[in-house]
């Protein structure tokens, strides 16, 4: 089970937000490429970028950051937030990202998500945000009436790398993920489940890892690390344990 250090861009600045509200941001690093070259030297095998202006926005807001990170390190990138078409997509495999992160877009033109699969076999991963198990798009300012697991089906077929899927309510509130939750989600589909929302503490990696034979490919973890109350070494050796 992968752990994976998130980088979420605001402005151009690194910052964590607590359940996606805008308003209720920590900065964190001035510098987004600091703080991701600090978690690759600490031994990432992939970084989390999150435009979260892009998603709000719904186009790419944060390209220079974004730029400087992948220049800068040796790991693999994903990228998610306000990519809503082909061009934008397109734009960031060139610019060197191994994964793009597909999340309002496949609500709103699941064929989007179907071609990119298509024409990107194994670098597109879906995100899915939910509330009370219903998908949140927008930057999470808009939940909408289906399920996270009802949209997720529609793409078993694709050939996607992955599905992230975060619990809205434990995200950067560090009251541990819902492991209810996101077991039902990963037990439901047929695509690798990456976990995230609400890590706290190394017990929190320890009980995902306890259910990665469900379909747990690996757990985002973003606040925890930045406050400092678990370190990334101690829980890449958790997650193998």
């Amino acid at each position: 089970m992968l752990v994976i250090p998130a980088v979420d861009i605001k402005n151009g600045r690194c910052v964590r937000l607590k359940q996606g509200k805008m308003d209720s941001e920590t900065i964190y690093s001035e510098d987004p490429a600091e703080m991701a070259t600090r978690w690759a030297d600490e031994g990432a095998q992939l970084i989390h970028l999150v435009d979260l202006d892009g998603a709000v926005q719904k186009k790419p807001c944060n390209l220079e950051s974004i730029g400087r990170i992948v220049e800068r390190l040796a790991v693999p990138v994903q990228v998610g937030g306000g990519i809503r078409g082909m061009e934008a997509l397109r734009g960031y495999v060139a610019r060197g990202v191994a994964k793009v992160v597909l999340g309002s877009g496949a609500v709103d033109d699941a064929e989007f998500v179907r071609n990119a699969c298509r024409e990107f076999p194994g670098q597109i991963v879906l995100g899915l945000d939910a509330r009370d198990g219903m998908v949140a798009v927008d930057g999470w300012t808009r939940v909408t009436s289906v399920s996270a697991v009802e949209l997720a089906r529609q793409f078993e077929d694709c050939g996607l790398a992955a599905v992230n899927f975060t619990d809205i309510y434990r995200d950067g509130m560090q009251t541990g993920p819902n492991i209810p939750a996101i077991k039902h989600f990963a037990e439901a589909i047929d695509i690798p489940v990456v976990a995230s929302g609400g890590v706290s503490k190394l017990a929190d990696i320890e009980e995902l890892a306890n259910i990665q034979d469900h379909g747990i490919s690996g757990v985002i973890v973003g606040r925890a690390l930045y406050e400092g109350s678990l370190t990334l070494r101690e829980a890449m050796a958790a997650a193998s344990a």
